[in-house]
């Protein structure tokens, strides 16, 4: 047993408020070792520390609560019996109502929640005990940041790892993890906030059941960091990262469907900010808050959100890479914009969730249609206008989109579109075969627009076919009924191009892509 004065040394070192914190830490770590090795038990130490965990000086005791505390977090592996682990959270869980000591409440609290099964550790009951006097004593708002971010680290273990136990509190739990976050302002305790919220979700699923009534109060309190603004220096003592807090608030906007009604149309409505961040953000909520609430949820603002995307692509898609010497097998070549990137992802993710309905708008939409309807007039990319270059840059990113993305929507697309756009330039089924049995090609009659909506089409149906189990469909019917037209289309091209730039948009088109075919 370790001599009473050696201890006694060791525990006035760390309660004396002037010991420098090396000599506090190494005090600690002194303790800590004498029960790791046996020459001191916990039983002897508590005994030990009963004069300063029960004085009247708040210093002192605060001190001494915290000693205790932060030994058990050196002595984790420590095997420790049911019963001392139950007397240790009662008397840990009845200090959290000591705002004086409450720091060393909490640390108690947290050191003896992570302990594990093979070296002893809290039962549900005293789970429950605990967070029945977090939501009691504690208000979290008004503590300083570190024992903020101890009380979150608390709260989300006990949401973690104690579901089932901490569940029962019902409406005192939410209510009480309401109360915690709102206001939160610190990178690290929002972490910890927005996880929990997560957490939360899980822990009560239904969307007809508890958390419904709570929904929208979450929401007011998760609204106001949408978009995150991060001022944190980046050399500070925090390493949260702009872009970890909005991953993980995303998980919290995505969490539950009962979210839907309020997140949503933020979102939309973020998608106007000036905000490149704002813009990139919503997006990027748009697609994982899409696949998380579902195809039936989703199908209300199906319409709103196709338009934005479309406005989205107006706005930033840039002018095709022309001046390229090796053409991509992903369509027409685009310099990358990360709000582009996004728009696309999202709208593909729409396409396989939402098919029929998607896949109808586009087909549908009065842009889509004027493109397809006027594709002959479009001779040569430098006769098109600025504001139509945009329209055809867009749309035909959306049906390269739509058209790898399924069988179906692409099926969809080929029947509609492209066999009306083919009809419109006078190739149609009907009159076909003579093309395609070696009949002359009129050059006059091949159009840049149709070739680049063509090029779009056929990459994306090239990425369909190499990705999926399913090879055939009826856009492989029609692609055959039309494949020595459209060969013989792009090589016209290339027949009167002599004397023009090799880097001319029509020669780049008509030649480059050729071997989609």
């Amino acid at each position: 047993m370790a001599e009473t004065t050696q201890l006694t040394r060791h525990i006035e070192s760390y309660v004396d408020s002037s010991s420098t914190p090396v000599h506090q830490v190494a005090s600690l770590d002194a303790i800590g070792v004498l029960i790791k090795t046996n020459a001191l038990t916990l039983e002897s130490l508590v005994r030990e520390l009963d004069m300063y965990l029960t004085s009247t000086d708040a210093v002192i005791r605060s001190r001494g609560i915290l000693l205790l505390a932060e030994v058990l977090n050196r002595i984790h592996s420590k095997p420790l019996n049911s019963e001392t682990i139950h007397s240790l959270v009662g008397f840990f869980k009845e200090k959290l109502a000591d705002w004086k000591a409450v720091r060393g409440a909490i640390v108690g609290c947290l050191a003896l929640i992570k302990r594990k099964s093979v070296v002893g550790m809290v039962t549900g009951s005293d789970a429950k005990a605990i967070a029945q006097s977090f939501i009691q004593y504690l208000q979290v708002q008004s503590l300083g940041q570190y024992d903020r971010k101890i009380c979150f680290e608390l709260l989300d273990y006990l949401l973690e790892h104690h579901a089932d136990t901490v569940a029962s509190l019902e409406e005192d739990l939410i209510y009480g993890i309401c109360e915690a976050i709102d206001t939160e302002k610190d990178p690290e305790c929002l972490m910890f906030a927005f996880h929990i919220v997560e957490s939360l979700a899980r822990l009560y699923p239904d969307p007809s059941g508890l958390l419904a009534s709570f929904a929208r109060d979450l929401f007011d309190i998760l609204e106001p960091y949408f978009p995150i603004h991060f001022t944190h220096a980046t050399s500070g003592d925090t390493h949260v990262q702009r872009d970890d807090l909005s991953r993980t608030l995303m998980s919290a906007f995505s969490s539950t469907p009962l979210f839907e009604p309020f997140v949503i149309p933020l979102l939309l409505e973020k998608l106007s900010s000036s905000l490149q961040s704002a813009k990139i953000d919503s997006l990027k909520y748009l697609r994982v808050c899409s696949s998380k609430y579902g195809a039936e949820r989703i199908a209300e603002y199906a319409s709103s959100i196709w338009s934005a995307l479309k406005d989205t692509l107006y706005t930033y898609l840039e002018e095709p890479d022309f001046s390229s010497t090796l053409a991509s097998i992903d369509g027409i070549d685009f310099p990358k914009n990360e709000i582009v990137i996004e728009a696309l992802s999202l709208l593909q993710q729409l396409v396989v969730q939402n098919s029929a309905q998607l896949v109808t708008l586009i087909i549908d939409d009065e842009d889509v249609n004027f493109i397809i309807n006027t594709i002959a007039s479009y001779e040569m990319y430098d006769t098109i206008s600025v504001q139509e270059k945009k329209k055809l840059h867009a749309i035909g990113r959306i049906l390269y989109i739509t058209a790898k993305t399924s069988i179906p929507s692409c099926n969809a697309v080929f029947q509609s579109l492209f066999l009306r756009m083919m009809d419109n330039l006078g190739f149609s089924v009907s009159n076909v075969d003579g093309l395609q049995n070696g009949g002359i090609f009129d050059s006059q009659r091949v159009k840049f627009g149709f070739l680049y909506i063509c090029i779009e089409l056929l990459a994306g149906c090239r990425e369909l076919v190499i990705l999926s189990e399913e090879k055939q469909g009826t856009y492989c019917t029609i692609l055959h009924s039309f494949s020595n037209v459209l060969f013989n289309a792009f090589g016209s091209v290339l027949s009167v191009s002599a004397d023009r730039c090799p880097a001319d948009p029509d020669i780049y088109i008509g030649g480059d892509y050729s071997f989609l075919i």
